[in-house]
């Protein structure tokens, strides 16, 4: 594998990933830190209906934690989004016959928390055989400590660590189309 395949997003391999940012346990969480989260991953979003990337949603314990935050719930258009338990999201066999199904090998993990569903989650991927990017500023944990333990597991696992801006303009490629010019103002 080339550094490009390993370290470039491709719009036709990609597919976006939000796990777990859900009403009640973003009550726990740092309220700016948590701004940043929602702007960024509402931003890949955006680019991926644009795009014609898939999105999978997930959420853990809905009737405990509640559903994924309104504002991002209407940008995800009709993604599925899969309930679940366990907290990798590979847990759920609807979920991974759904990313499967896909035909993509190249996933972008968002969501919450980064030290436990998502950690678990990119592992689990990772053993798959899938290409991981982490979105460094569209995960986050209550803790920034837990953040930056399982940021730096994820990353020795070979995940590629990435940031929102990074996603974007990898899966644009090329400025000057009608895509970058909508898609460019999302981060002006």
């Amino acid at each position: 594998m080339s550094l490009k395949d390993k370290f470039f997003l491709e719009r036709d391999k990609a597919v976006l990933v939000v796990i777990d940012v859900q009403e009640k346990l973003c009550l726990a969480m740092d309220e700016k830190v948590l701004r940043r989260l929602v702007k960024n991953i509402g931003i890949l979003l955006e680019a991926a209906n644009e795009l014609k990337v898939p999105v999978l949603v997930t959420e853990q314990y809905v009737k405990g934690l509640g559903a994924t935050l309104p504002e991002l719930k209407e940008k995800t258009g009709d993604a599925p989004c899969y309930e679940k338990m366990t907290f990798s999201s590979c847990g759920s066999a609807e979920f991974v016959a759904k990313l499967k199904e896909t035909g993509r090998t190249q996933v972008v993990i968002t969501g919450m928390e980064t030290h436990v569903c998502v950690l678990q989650t990119v592992i689990e991927l990772r053993e798959a055989g899938f290409d991981v990017h982490l979105v460094k500023d569209a995960v986050m944990s209550r803790s920034k400590q837990n953040w930056q333990t399982a940021v730096e597991a994820m990353s020795l696992a070979g995940a590629v660590t990435t940031c929102t801006e990074s996603v974007l303009f990898q899966l644009l490629k090329v400025a000057g189309t009608e895509e970058f010019k909508k898609l460019s103002k999302l981060v002006r």
